[in-house]
């Protein structure tokens, strides 16, 4: 299912973040939320009436004089504007319109994509009566709503989802779904090099064809007897205004790439070292449960006497911690070096990811695991787990019965998962793991 990007848009203190961390917490729309994935911006998943979404707040990117002011407003709006499906354009009923608000729906307006205007801090009849000033931005109706209460988020909410762009049927000859390896990093990294190096030395390419996500590019390419698409999202047409916020650039754009994936290859460069963005890209591809490869690229470049590839394998999972079972590979794009191993290990990782334990198999390998090292004790009552099996899930998943599940803790939790993972293969695949009542 595709997932559409909302980005919420507007001057500062109108209630943009108090209105994302609203649509992340509710309880029928809360998928994930990850915190600072670049700088002070929140990026967030949620989900309504069955149709889930991305949001980015696009909130506290003010700052200096009021020229500044004006002027990184407008370049994140045009940021936001070209990145999302749909734009959340919220404003302040207790201020009115302002020249900030102005300006903003002055940028809007040109636009060919939806935009919902949203009046924000209306709770009572007379602040409805007041919103109608609104119709002056010239962006049609709008829909009030509190994002401190939480009334009329229902109906925004409606009026959202029913903005996203509908889905075009597939025809027959469509219906055959290639698995996605998203190539993501952040800018200047080698996306680009890794991608060319690969399409012009292989005479297996078939063809290149428009992605699913826009502007992304998926190359139809067969190799080890796989068929798969390889999806660049390097090349995609370059902004004049964004150098400043080159990593805004990036994490909205591997935002769609990852969450239209099914396996993300992430280049690192090797000069810069695993740095705060590199982590952040990372840990989105974990949190949306994807398989994780990571390429250190340039490692030509690096002056091997102070650098080992085992000393930056370990600070890059110390880094990484607790999800370390990850493969890391040290190439070079410029060079060709291991570029085909990086493409192998992405296909294991993939078959890792969709393999499909036997109960009979895990009960067998696990009980007796468990009844050597069985759950602490707690309140002198023992926990005692009988039987465990591998949900029906794309990603995997396991259940472990136990007759009081609510004692276990995070340290046992990860104990389990570590067993599985020494007996069954899934380097570079996020596990989940529930313990239920017996």
């Amino acid at each position: 299912m595709n997932n559409n990007i909302v980005a919420i848009v507007g001057r500062p203190n109108v209630g943009k973040s108090t209105l994302f961390n609203r649509l992340i917490q509710r309880r029928e729309a809360i998928v994930d939320a990850v915190s600072g994935v670049t700088r002070d911006r929140n990026y967030g998943k949620s989900e309504w009436n069955g149709k889930p979404f991305s949001v980015i707040d696009t909130g506290g990117y003010i700052k200096g004089s009021e020229d500044v002011f004006e002027a990184e407003i407008r370049r994140q709006v045009e940021l936001a504007i070209d990145e999302a499906d749909v734009i959340l354009f919220v404003v302040d009923v207790e201020e009115g319109i302002t020249p900030m608000d102005e300006e903003v729906a002055k940028l809007l307006r040109k636009v060919t994509k939806p935009v919902l205007l949203s009046v924000n801090k209306v709770d009572n009849a007379m602040r409805e009566k007041d919103a109608l000033e609104f119709y002056n931005l010239g962006l049609g109706d709008y829909i009030t709503f509190s994002g401190m209460s939480g009334s009329g988020t229902g109906e925004l909410l409606d009026a959202l989802v029913e903005l996203f762009p509908k889905e075009i049927p597939t025809t027959e000859e469509e219906e055959v779904v290639l698995p996605r390896f998203a190539v993501v990093g952040r800018p200047n990294a080698g996306k680009s090099s890794f991608i060319n190096a690969l399409i012009g030395e292989d005479r297996y390419i078939v063809t290149d064809i428009a992605g699913t996500t826009r502007d992304a590019i998926d190359t139809k390419y067969n190799r080890f007897g796989f068929e798969f698409n390889l999806v660049d999202t390097a090349g995609i047409r370059r902004k004049a205004k964004v150098k400043e916020d080159l990593e805004f650039y990036s994490v909205m754009r591997s935002v769609r790439a990852i969450e239209h994936s099914d396996i993300c290859i992430l280049i690192i460069d090797a000069t810069r070292g695993f740095e705060g963005q590199d982590q952040s890209i990372f840990w989105l591809a974990e949190k949306n449960r994807k398989g994780i490869v990571i390429l250190v690229n340039k490692w030509d470049l690096v002056e091997k006497e102070t650098n080992s590839t085992r000393d930056f394998e370990v600070q890059i999972r110390e880094q990484i911690q607790p999800f370390t079972d990850v493969p890391i590979l040290f190439v070079s794009t410029i060079n060709k070096q291991r570029l085909l191993k990086a493409l192998e290990t992405s296909v294991k990782v993939f078959e890792s990811r969709k393999q499909r334990v036997s109960t009979s198999k895990l009960n067998e390998l696990m009980l007796p695991i468990i009844e050597r090292t069985s759950p602490p004790a707690v309140k002198g009552k023992y926990i005692k787990i009988k039987y465990c099996t591998q949900l029906p899930t794309p990603t995997p998943q396991f259940v472990f019965f136990a007759n009081l599940p609510q004692y276990i803790k995070e340290p046992y939790k990860r104990f389990i998962e570590n067993q599985l993972r020494e007996n069954f293969d899934f380097q570079g695949v996020p596990i989940d793991i529930y313990f239920r009542q017996k």
